[in-house]
């Protein structure tokens, strides 16, 4: 129950759905002579809120304060030592983000482009350890494959052999899967690779699980520019997608702080 309510509040406060459920709410009261005058302030209201969200440099500020918690992983060169916190993690643990399950395409093509930067990520830095095995994650609807091994699929098209792959494929979201990370890797210190964005609150549900959870950033939406652009004045549908992200972070760390899980 508690699953489905958080996806439901979260739906409900993303920009895009509030935008439009204050928009229709005012054109219907606008029809209203009693109550005209507040429609057209919920117009004023929604148009506001797709504005702003909307706008490329609101979106990128929201995103990137939460990108920059954690320093990315720079490349391992060949012969030269691991950063050492990477060094003592045995486990790279890759997050779920999403496929198609359209048949036809393969494993890399049904992932969707956050999942696919993750897996990639976890590959790279799993070439660097040797000694380390690929944990991936992530349910399935019915009877199609799961998340998790569409992953592991992934990674075998990369170049992974399957006895350093597990798979979890019962975890709904990242508190299931510090849960049974934590119930698959013990106190053993592991790589957490997820999007830059997700990666402060998946951080602190793991370590609040109880594991040694490393922070390996990827699939970065706010790439810092190194000079002033035009587009920065933009507003893009990207931008609206940017901040929906960085929005449903924060309410998804407010969600588990409220019920004192970090």
């Amino acid at each position: 129950m508690f699953f489905w309510l958080k996806k439901l509040v979260s739906f409900g406060l993303m920009p895009l759905s509030l935008a439009l459920g204050l928009m229709i709410a005012g054109l219907y009261l606008t029809r209203n002579a009693r109550r005209a005058r507040l429609g057209r302030t919920l117009l004023l209201i929604g148009v506001g809120v797709l504005v702003f969200f909307s706008q490329n440099t609101v979106s990128c500020w929201l995103v990137r304060s939460l990108e920059a918690k954690y320093p990315p992983i720079p490349e391992l060169a060949a012969g030269t030592p691991l950063p050492s916190g990477l060094a003592r993690c045995r486990y790279v643990v890759v997050l779920g983000g999403g496929h198609d399950d359209f048949a036809p395409l393969s494993a890399t093509n049904k992932l969707s482009p956050h999942a696919l930067e993750r897996i990639v990520e976890g590959v790279r830095l799993l070439r660097a350890m040797p000694e380390a095995k690929l944990i991936v994650s992530g349910p399935g609807v019915g009877t199609n494959p799961t998340h998790a091994s569409v992953l592991a699929q992934t990674a075998l098209t990369l170049g992974v052999s399957p006895d350093r792959i597990l798979k979890i494929e019962t975890a709904r979201d990242t508190e299931d899967e510090a849960r049974a990370v934590r119930a698959l890797a013990g106190p053993v210190p592991v790589a957490l690779v997820t999007s830059a964005w997700h990666l402060p609150r998946a951080a602190a549900l793991f370590r609040r699980t109880g594991v040694d959870a490393f922070p390996c950033p990827t699939d970065y939406m706010a790439k810092p520019n190194p000079e002033w652009r035009w587009n920065d004045l933009a507003w893009e549908s990207i931008s609206l997608e940017k901040s929906s992200l960085a929005l449903r972070e924060r309410i998804g760390f407010l969600w588990v702080w409220l019920r004192g899980k970090v």
